[in-house]
C-alpha cells in the first residue's frame, strides 16, 4: 500500500512540474521533434493544461481510494464514487487527446489506452457497486 501512495506522490510532483514548466517543455519538444509542428506551441500548451484538470481529479480520487482501502473500507459508496471519477477522468483525457490529434497525430497513442483504461475502471466500478449492495444486504441480515 505504501508503494502505491509513494508512486502517487511522485506522480503529483511530476504533474506539478509539467504544469509549471509546460512552456519550456513544449518549446524543447518542438525544437527536438522532426515533425512539422512549428506553429503548434499554443496547441500543445492547451492540451497540457486541459489534460491537467482530469489528471488532478484522477489523482485526488485515486489517492482518496487508496486511503480508504488502507483503513479497510473496501465496499463503500465513496469508493464507487472515486472509481466513477477515475473512469470519467480517463475518458475526458482520451477525448482531449483525440481532439489534439487534429494537430499532432501521435496523441492518438495516448487517447486509445486512456479510453481503454477508463472502460476497465468503469467495469471495476460496477463490480464495486454490486459489492456495496451485497455488503448492505449482508449488514441487514446480521
Amino acid at each position: 500500500m505504501w508503494l502505491s501512495q509513494l508512486c502517487l506522490v511522485l506522480f503529483a510532483g511530476a504533474l506539478l512540474a509539467v504544469v509549471l514548466f509546460a512552456p519550456w517543455i513544449v518549446a524543447w519538444f518542438i525544437r527536438f521533434s522532426r515533425a512539422d509542428i512549428g506553429g503548434a506551441h499554443r496547441l500543445f500548451l492547451a492540451t497540457i493544461y486541459a489534460g491537467a484538470v482530469p489528471a488532478v481529479i484522477l489523482w485526488y480520487s485515486l489517492f482518496s481510494l487508496l486511503l480508504r482501502v488502507a483503513r479497510r473500507q473496501m465496499f463503500c459508496a465513496e469508493n464507487v464514487v472515486s472509481l466513477r471519477r477515475i473512469s470519467w477522468s480517463c475518458i475526458v483525457g482520451a477525448f482531449i487527446c483525440v481532439v489534439s490529434a487534429s494537430y499532432y497525430l501521435p496523441w492518438l497513442m495516448v487517447a486509445i489506452p486512456a479510453a481503454f483504461v477508463g472502460l476497465i475502471v468503469r467495469v471495476v466500478k460496477n463490480v464495486f457497486a454490486l459489492g456495496v449492495a451485497l455488503q448492505a444486504e449482508a449488514d441487514l441480515t446480521v
